[in-house]
């Protein structure tokens, strides 16, 4: 059937941006970033008088390192391997024009209960309350595709009408012979999501590539 056909169509992989965009990308990001401070509870948030953009994903996806390859800075955003440490939403100025926030990692396997719940209402509570919340960025890992977890997180966004992008993480990881199944396995999934932006982003922190592209992308949201 022609279906499947249409579905690969509708997620492409974002295109590199051209010189203007590329440079508005790295003027945005060329000043220091500065960690402004860690929430837990919605009460804690700062005031809502700037754009937003998230990051969510579950835990070890590489989200510390995406924040820290697009600031420039090495130690701006830490991860927490370990479960059960207090998670916080942890805010980080963008040249007094935007917030990044870091979202805890969900999907913790091991962590306890309680603090399982806890984390997920505090993640729901923000991305379905936040009003400058202009878009929300779903790193996944490009070797496993996405997960029930994630599947879940991107429904929440559905609900609250936020846009959410998907950001293959570690795409220098992922076999040639893998790729076609994975990226099958991702745009089928998308397709069943409202909220989905239509291109998604694929990066590796570690060898840099992607980092321009994310970095254009998030200076053009208003």
């Amino acid at each position: 059937s022609s279906k499947p056909c249409l579905m690969k169509l509708e997620f492409p992989l974002a295109e590199q941006p051209d010189a203007q965009n590329s440079e508005k990308g790295r003027l945005l990001f060329a000043r220091q970033s500065d960690f402004v401070k860690g929430v837990v509870s919605m009460s804690g948030l700062p005031p809502d008088d700037r754009l937003e953009v998230c990051f969510a994903g579950r835990s070890n996806v590489g989200k510390s390192s995406l924040i820290n390859a697009l600031t420039n800075q090495k130690g701006l955003a830490r991860s927490s391997n370990t479960p059960g440490r207090t998670q916080e939403i942890n805010y980080f100025d963008l040249n007094d024009r935007y917030y990044l926030v870091d979202l805890p990692g969900y999907g913790y396997a091991n962590a306890p209960i309680k603090v399982v719940n806890e984390w997920q209402n505090l993640l729901k509570t923000y991305l379905a309350g936040r009003q400058n919340l202009r878009r929300a960025f779903i790193l996944v890992d490009a070797r496993h595709g996405i997960k029930s977890v994630d599947s879940e997180i991107m429904s929440l966004l559905d609900k609250a009408a936020v846009t959410f992008q998907l950001i293959l993480t570690k795409a220098d990881k992922v076999k040639e012979k893998d790729s076609e199944s994975i990226f099958a396995q991702v745009r089928e999934n998308l397709s069943h999501h409202v909220a989905a932006y239509p291109e998604i982003l694929l990066c590796s922190s570690e060898k840099g590539s992607g980092i321009p592209l994310i970095r254009s992308v998030i200076s053009q949201i208003t």
